[in-house]
């Protein structure tokens, strides 16, 4: 019996252990304005509540990319989310009554933890907004965590070997775009500035592996939509930072 009561204990032990690796979020909805000449806009973020530096650093960061999405001036006392919203609605107004015509503007964020593990937290931000024009704009972002140093991480800061990850994903993004290794990285319709591959602004941690996604216009054109590679960590632990075993 002290044996069961032994082994209970143990997987209990490790069952608590993975939770408090674990932060905690609450979803978090904010809307603007309702009205018949208000634009629709509609943000649903996680929160994390635990008070820690990395906690206070995602909050942060979540904060200054609505505020990037949503603000049309250089103002700098638009400093939180809901002065962001007031500046969207604003700017939409003002034009609304220069040009009574105008199309409804529209602004939609989702986030999400899309992975986590006792090092490492990464959340993911959708965005799309339509301002006028031809077509609305959707981008995602990633936004990458260590959670011992509870600062953001910047793209290179992700690699061991930076240099030989960038020939790697080339690599990988030729045989997936079936660009040929011998031709330019343009050869098939791509718009890489000066003719060399790049990483795109956006990589990030998931459960299948490290997501590189060019956002519209970033390589291709509108049309093209956002273009994603996955490579698995089993491919690319020897230039990862923080490895993940899968």
């Amino acid at each position: 019996m002290k044996k069961y009561l032994a082994c209970f204990f143990f997987f209990g032990l490790l069952i608590s252990c993975q939770t408090e690796s674990k932060l905690t979020f609450e979803p978090t909805e904010l809307l603007g304005e309702n009205c018949a000449d208000c634009p629709q806009i509609v943000v649903q973020i996680p929160n994390a509540l635990d008070g820690s530096a990395v906690s206070e650093a995602i909050n942060r960061s979540v904060q200054e990319e609505i505020i990037s999405i949503l603000s049309f001036t250089d103002d700098e006392e638009i400093d939180n989310v809901n002065k962001a919203l007031e500046s969207f609605t604003d700017s939409y107004k003002e034009l609304k009554t220069k040009f009574p015509d105008e199309v409804p503007w529209e602004a939609k964020i989702e986030g999400e933890v899309v992975y986590e593990d006792e090092n490492l937290v990464t959340l993911k931000l959708n965005s799309y907004s339509f301002t006028g024009g031809a077509h609305g704009y959707a981008s995602t972002t990633y936004l990458n965590f260590d959670k011992k140093s509870g600062k953001e991480l910047e793209n290179n800061q992700l690699f061991d070997d930076f240099e030989g990850f960038i020939e790697f994903a080339e690599t990988q993004f030729r045989n997936q775009e079936e660009i040929p290794q011998d031709q330019n990285i343009n050869a098939t319709g791509f718009m890489f500035e000066g003719d060399s591959f790049h990483l795109p602004n956006n990589i990030g941690y998931t459960t299948e592996g490290l997501q590189l996604i060019y956002n519209q216009y970033e390589v291709a054109s509108y049309a093209d939509g956002p273009i994603s590679l996955v490579l698995p960590y089993t491919d690319i632990n020897p230039f990862l930072k923080h490895k993940v075993e899968r």
